[in-house]
């Protein structure tokens, strides 16, 4: 069964991108990356298709991240990492057709490569954000890049830093602009999916000029957090070992504020 479902309504000019893992609350592996991967650049090409949602399977989760079984082997060199998540999203594989998010349930920690490079992100109530790598022994790298160009910087430091015991709200999230709007509960998918059919009725050559053009505005920080990321990751991250002793151990409780 794959990982990534592709839906196309091509009279509305719509396509809906879900990941389809809810028994993995929708982690990614390296099979879903590949499936994501074609499935950007596969829309590319789609005339059809001038806007998309992206979104997740199930009512727990949107996307926990990376799958924690699997095993990427890194080069020896701190200046160097291989992380799969880097080629997962729909600007790192050139597509400028408007993404727009639809959360229900938990995005965290990897799931940031993903919402950082969508447009807007349309929540559910029960939506929570949360970044669980400093619990783990981990450097969030990556991810405080990609939010903190996306949240005010006090949000993103307390989002990263706080680890498994902190969620932010569907609520916290909209306040400090994280979420765009938050809908009726169950009502994150249709709503994005409205947004997506206004944007799809306008000239798609402008609305991709656009799309282009605002990412212009904010891809200059990302890319020069991304350069420092590798070598602060390999002398950061705990040996994998420990790490996994961590998340075993890791804390029950936490706090939705």
């Amino acid at each position: 069964m794959s990982a990534v479902r592709l839906d196309v309504d091509k009279e509305s000019g719509v396509a809906v991108v879900t990941l389809d893992r809810p028994e993995r609350l929708n982690s990614i592996d390296l099979e879903t990356v590949e499936q994501l991967i074609a499935v950007w650049r596969g829309l590319r090409a789609d005339d059809s298709v001038r806007a998309v949602v992206l979104t997740g399977h199930g009512e727990r989760a949107f996307c926990t991240g990376i799958d924690r079984d699997v095993v990427v082997p890194q080069p020896s060199s701190p200046y160097m990492q291989d992380d799969p998540l880097l080629s997962a999203g729909p600007k790192a594989n050139d597509l400028w057709k408007p993404v727009i998010a639809a959360v229900r349930g938990m995005a965290c920690g990897g799931a940031f490569y993903l919402l950082g490079e969508c447009e807007f992100v349309v929540a559910d109530p029960t939506a929570v954000f949360f970044d669980p790598h400093t619990t783990y022994g981990m450097v969030s790298a990556y991810e405080s890049a990609l939010m903190a160009a996306r949240m005010p910087y006090g949000e993103a430091a307390r989002m990263m830093l706080m680890g498994t015991a902190e969620r932010i709200s569907a609520r916290r999230a909209h306040e400090i602009g994280l979420v765009s709007e938050v809908t009726e509960e169950g009502g994150a998918l249709a709503g994005a999916v409205r947004c997506a059919a206004v944007i799809a009725g306008y000239p798609a050559e402008g609305v991709q000029g656009t799309v282009r053009a605002l990412w212009a505005a904010r891809e200059a920080g990302p890319a020069q957090a991304f350069a420092q990321a590798p070598h602060l990751i390999a002398l950061g991250n705990l040996p994998a070992e420990r790490q996994a002793e961590l998340f075993a151990g890791r804390r029950r409780e936490f706090r939705v504020r």
